[in-house]
């Protein structure tokens, strides 16, 4: 009897053990308010499920107290403590709160004309918040420069060493396909030139679009490469006033003072000012001048009327005032130069903007136009040439989403005149209007197309259909972006090569034909939290492309077309106070001249790009590391391949009340082009110019740093 209840007990006791380790299950339901979340990723004890369309994951968890944590995109991830009894089904009902960050409130404003959220564009716009912008305006107080130059696929390319001059490659397509706009207005002009990067002061950005490829369908010629819509910064609730002063290691000096405030209920304004200075440097100490010396003033108030019911006015002024100069050195004599040799360049430029929005109906009707003029005087020595550039522009679009369309349709024109005095069989004058249409369409949840049109009368060159088509796909974390498109270019003489040398010498061997290109890309997102990344292929193609011929300065239209095609790898992580990207581009741009095909001068094949950044309200401290491979050169006499190279920076600011003070250090490593090279050549090129093209820094190592005061 004794040892039957000894048996009694002890099979009671490995029950009761056995029960204590039954495991059990939970049954996890989420919500962002009434809404169901499908697709969150629900993480107990080790094992992952995705919640299916009534937002329900059904998972097994050991007894005792677990984490349930939850993580979706545009969310902010949750994790509570379950206790989970043997053998029960516990239930956890979890609501999520949406993702505050700035990615989430990005809308394209200009750049596509729909107002939607750029992770839900057909057509891939990638941007800069201000934040970013931040970042880069502490290293170049002065221009954007260095701003679009650090963006994945994008380079700035220098057109002209003795002056800075300098324009956006896209992709591997010159400079001259990129259509630069502020506020979605051409205030720039149509083809703003090498110095117009140079004097944009970054204060007043509050975002950067871009378009990479071929958008001729709702921007027209010009836009051949992309669009870079500059978008300013509009006024808060309150007044804000801030100044910066920046002082570098290379003479340059900048101060800035950006003022916003409210008038009323419904009107603020806004007003950016700056003074910049740069003194001339000879780096190399071979009595050339390798950094132009600048004296520059900068000026642009800004109106804004917004009734909150749908209408709003938007008003923009600007002037500029630049001197430029460089050339040989002061009192040095070089014996292969013309003695003394002095380059420069005098830039005059205003210009006025204006966006009208109201409502019609159930239709948004926006108004835009915009005069630009610019006034110029090169000197090459003893040659002077000036001239003068107009731009004017006028566009009416209507934009109505009915059902799962939201469509776009409007009618634009605009003039562009050339009026050189010193040589004017290079003048022109050009007028094309135009009409296109675009209708968005979301066809389904996980799939968006968007189908665009435009239709020209370029007064020299003729008509031209410009169509393009994008779709997105969507499954999960997974998005897909697919486009191609047409576009055309009216060619001037106006191009990098003469924007270095002048027109003076050049030649033009018969009429010029139109430019026609088209392009097509493919991109691979994934989301996962803080991380993404993104893989994107693209090509593009150029016919009839205008080319200058560098061995006897003549410009014409090259028989064979250009082409180009590449890679992008783009992966960023972003979890508070850390932010990581890296981004890597393969470009592969060929020309075909005489008959013998090449890469494109000064298009790199491969381009690396880390930048890491550690920010909190106190301020921020960040590193950054690019990689350029090599490139071809061209009418250089000492290397016809470039030297790859790495430049690296790193970057530091402190807030201190109202005072944030800020360091910058760049290009540590102290790459220099003269390291390999001279810059000045031996004797004087057929177009005229002393210096070789500027394919790797010619400033060497810089510091810069300064103060911002914001109150």
């Amino acid at each position: 009897m004794t040892h039957r209840i000894v048996l009694a007990a002890l099979l009671a006791t490995v029950a009761s053990a056995a029960a204590a380790q039954e495991p059990g299950r939970v049954r996890v339901e989420v919500r962002a308010g009434a809404d169901a979340v499908a697709g969150a990723a629900v993480v107990v004890a080790g094992e992952t499920q995705v919640t299916d369309a009534a937002g329900v994951a059904l998972l097994p968890a050991p007894a005792g107290q677990v984490q349930v944590t939850v993580v979706r995109e545009g969310f902010v991830p949750l994790t509570v403590p379950v206790t989970v009894a043997p053998g029960e089904e516990r239930v956890v009902r979890v609501d999520l709160g949406p993702e505050l960050t700035v990615e989430e409130e990005v809308t394209v404003v200009a750049t596509t004309r729909t107002g939607r959220r750029i992770e839900d564009q057909p057509m891939r716009v990638e941007a800069l918040d201000r934040e970013e912008i931040e970042e880069k305006m502490l290293m170049t107080p002065g221009d954007i420069v260095m701003m679009l130059n650090e963006m994945g696929g994008m380079r700035v390319q220098a057109t002209s060493p003795s002056l800075g001059a300098a324009s956006v490659r896209i992709q591997g397509m010159r400079g001259r396909y990129t259509r630069i706009l502020s506020d979605g207005l051409p205030l720039y002009g149509s083809q703003p030139g090498g110095l117009g990067l140079l004097q944009i002061p970054p204060m007043d950005l509050g975002q950067v679009e871009v378009v990479k490829g071929v958008a001729s369908a709702l921007h027209g010629a010009g836009a051949m490469g992309g669009v870079v819509n500059l978008l300013s910064r509009r006024p808060g609730d309150e007044a804000e006033r801030e100044i910066l002063l920046n002082q570098s290691t290379r003479g340059a000096t900048d101060g800035v003072l950006w003022l916003s405030t409210p008038l009323s209920e419904t009107w603020g304004m806004t007003l950016v000012g700056g003074g910049h200075r740069q003194s001339r440097a000879d780096v190399d100490g071979d009595g050339w001048t390798d950094m132009a010396g600048y004296d520059r003033g900068v000026v642009r108030p800004r109106l804004f009327w917004d009734d909150g019911e749908g209408r709003s006015l938007f008003f923009t002024a600007g002037a500029t005032r630049e001197t430029r100069s460089g050339g040989t050195e002061p009192g040095r004599v070089l014996p292969a130069v013309e003695a003394p040799y002095r380059e420069a360049l005098d830039t005059r430029r205003q210009d006025l903007g204006v966006l009208w929005q109201t409502l019609a109906g159930r239709a948004v009707v926006t108004a835009r136009a915009a005069l630009a003029r610019q006034w110029h005087e090169h000197r090459f020595g003893a040659t002077l040439e000036r001239d003068r550039h107009d731009t004017s522009f006028a566009e009416v679009a209507v934009r109505r989403t009915a059902g799962r369309h939201t469509w776009v349709a409007g009618a634009a024109v605009e003039h562009n005149a050339y009026r050189p005095d010193d040589v004017p069989r290079f003048g022109h004058a050009f007028t094309t209007p135009g009409l296109f249409v675009q209708d968005d369409v979301d066809v389904r949840s996980w799939l968006a197309l968007s189908m665009s049109g435009r239709l020209d009368r370029h007064s020299a060159y003729g008509w031209f259909l410009s169509p393009r088509v994008s779709a997105l796909l969507r499954s999960g974390d997974w998005s897909t972006r697919l486009s191609a498109g047409t576009g055309f270019f009216g060619p001037t003489a106006l191009t990098e090569e003469t924007e270095a040398a002048g027109l003076t010498r050049l030649t033009v061997d018969g009429p010029l034909r139109a430019e026609r290109g088209r392009s097509f890309s493919m991109d691979l997102t994934r989301t996962q939290g803080p991380a993404a990344w993104t893989v994107t292929l693209f090509g593009s193609r150029i016919a009839d492309p205008v080319h200058v011929d560098r061995a006897t300065y003549v410009l014409r239209n090259l028989e064979q077309p250009t082409t180009n095609l590449g890679a992008e790898l783009l992966g960023t992580f972003r979890r508070p106070p850390f932010a990581l990207t890296a981004s890597y581009t393969y470009v592969r741009s060929r020309e075909h001249v005489d008959g013998i095909a090449a890469d494109v001068a000064q298009t790199p094949r491969h381009g690396l790009g880390l930048v890491a950044m550690a920010e909190n309200e106190d301020g921020r401290i960040g590193f950054e590391l690019y990689y350029t491979g090599r490139q071809r050169l061209e009418a250089n006499p000492y290397r016809g391949l470039g030297e790859p190279y790495t430049l690296m920076g790193v970057l530091v600011e402190r807030r201190l009340g109202p005072l944030r003070l800020f360091a910058n250090l760049e290009n540590l490593t102290d790459v220099r082009q003269h390291r390999w090279d001279p810059v000045l050549r031996p004797d004087r090129a057929p177009d005229g110019r002393w210096t070789v093209d500027a394919w790797a820094p010619l400033d060497g190592r810089v510091v810069n740093g300064g103060v911002r005061v914001q109150f």
